[in-house]
């Protein structure tokens, strides 16, 4: 039988899990395709040691056949929060065991995908030139952030905080406006006060002004809700508001709910999951995502001593003055910031479609999936013919699909993609 070769696009989280499921349980050859180091990836390569997981560390095993191997690698209790950077480490190193033990059939393109093509199957790279593959995997993270601030080109508007040295480089005494207030907001709330002498405030702004809840010490056994029944929208919201009230600790059953997510999110129609996008989605990811107990107290005193805000309502208007900084007109009335950051959440498709996922949509290998939070997939994860998805770019079709133990199954399962 003649062995395949599996092209893996993108070494961040998915990539590696990806890289590693198909070398340990195949028998395929697999060509890794990215351009910088493997397994950090933008949610882990750029963190500081005061942002941590917002899972526990007995969640975020590599190994779907061992649960507790970041922890023991780690050498942490499962139930703790560890740095973001730690967890980048320890992919870097499953990676590297990875490479050691299998490295006859691993290669490594350190470049940058471009685009591909069907016949014959290859893909095309900016500087190596291309890579002939049977099968393709798609593991690029994300869609790009949206970009909800008009002055997009402004000298003191930062449209990317990850950008090495940017928060940095603004002034202490001067006010700074955060777009969106989820777990972007709160990492660079953490890095603007880690050096405690910044004097003027923070202010977030979202649409609805809420910042993530936060977990507790203690761990709190998942409830089970047995949701075996299709059911619609506002008789899901009933049965699980019901259950949070009567809970103990409404966290047990929003874990709880994790294992249906996908199911009950694919049972709905799209009109009630354009509803729940409209009205529900953020109050679910505030629930869901989560803040470790310490981050969630460094808020609350942050907020407590009035160097950091939230502000429900949009930005009406922004204005430039010649002096410098940005005037933005809030619900309260007009402000003037020294910086304003984008803290917006991933974007919606195909306006944010990153290079390589842009001309898979461009070319036709590939098309915008329901209400264009990720590329459509068919029930294997497949994008087109010989062509997997694994990640975040499945949610619409998927709504459970950035976190770890998700990833971690999807990557397993690439093993029986051709059953």
């Amino acid at each position: 039988m003649t062995r395949k070769t599996v092209a893996v696009v993108g070494g961040g989280a998915a990539g590696v899990l990806a890289t590693r499921e198909l070398l340990r349980c195949g028998d395929d050859r697999v060509v890794l395709i990215e351009p910088g180091e493997p397994g950090g990836g933008l949610a882990y390569g750029s963190a500081r040691p005061w942002h941590l997981l917002n899972s526990r560390a007995g969640a975020m095993s590599a190994d779907p056949d061992d649960p507790l191997d970041f922890a023991r690698w780690a050498g942490c209790a499962p139930s703790s929060f560890q740095p973001r950077s730690v967890y980048g480490r320890y992919l870097a190193e499953v990676f590297a065991r990875t490479a050691a033990a299998y490295g006859d059939r691993l290669e490594v393109v350190r470049d940058r995908a471009s685009h591909i093509s069907v016949a014959p199957r290859r893909i095309y790279t900016e500087i190596s030139g291309y890579i002939e593959a049977d099968d393709i995997v798609v593991a690029t993270g994300n869609p790009a952030a949206s970009q909800p601030f008009a002055l997009r080109d402004h000298p003191d508007y930062i449209a990317d905080p990850w950008r090495q040295g940017v928060l940095e480089a603004i002034p202490s005494d001067v006010p700074v406006l955060l777009v969106g207030a989820g777990l972007t907001a709160v990492d660079v709330v953490l890095t603007l006060t880690a050096g405690g002498n910044r004097d003027a405030p923070i202010t977030a702004v979202s649409r609805r002004g809420q910042l993530p809840l936060s977990h507790i010490s203690e761990i709190s056994p998942a409830t089970d809700l047995s949701l075996d029944e299709p059911r619609n929208l506002r008789d899901l919201v009933r049965t699980v508001r019901i259950a949070a009230a009567q809970a103990s600790d409404w966290r047990a059953v929003v874990d709880g709910l994790r294992p249906s997510i996908d199911r009950l999110w694919g049972s709905l129609t799209e009109r009630e999951q354009e509803t729940f996008l409209r009205h529900l989605a953020r109050p679910w990811e505030c629930h869901r995502h989560r803040m470790a107990p310490s981050v969630g107290a460094r808020i609350d005193t942050l907020r407590e001593e009035g160097r950091f805000e939230v502000r429900a309502g949009g930005i009406r208007s922004v204005t430039a003055p010649p002096a410098g900084g940005v005037l933005v007109e809030l619900e309260a009335g007009v402000q003037w910031f020294g910086a304003v950051v984008n803290c917006a959440g991933p974007g919606r498709l195909p306006a944010s479609a990153g290079g390589f996922v842009n001309s898979l949509l461009n070319d036709g290998h590939a098309r915008v999936g329901p209400h264009g939070l990720g590329l459509d997939i068919d029930v294997q994860g497949r994008i087109a013919d010989d062509v997997w998805l694994i990640g975040p770019l499945r949610r619409g079709r998927s709504w459970e699909t950035t976190a770890v133990p998700e990833i971690r199954s999807q990557a397993r399962a690439l093993i029986d993609r051709h059953k």
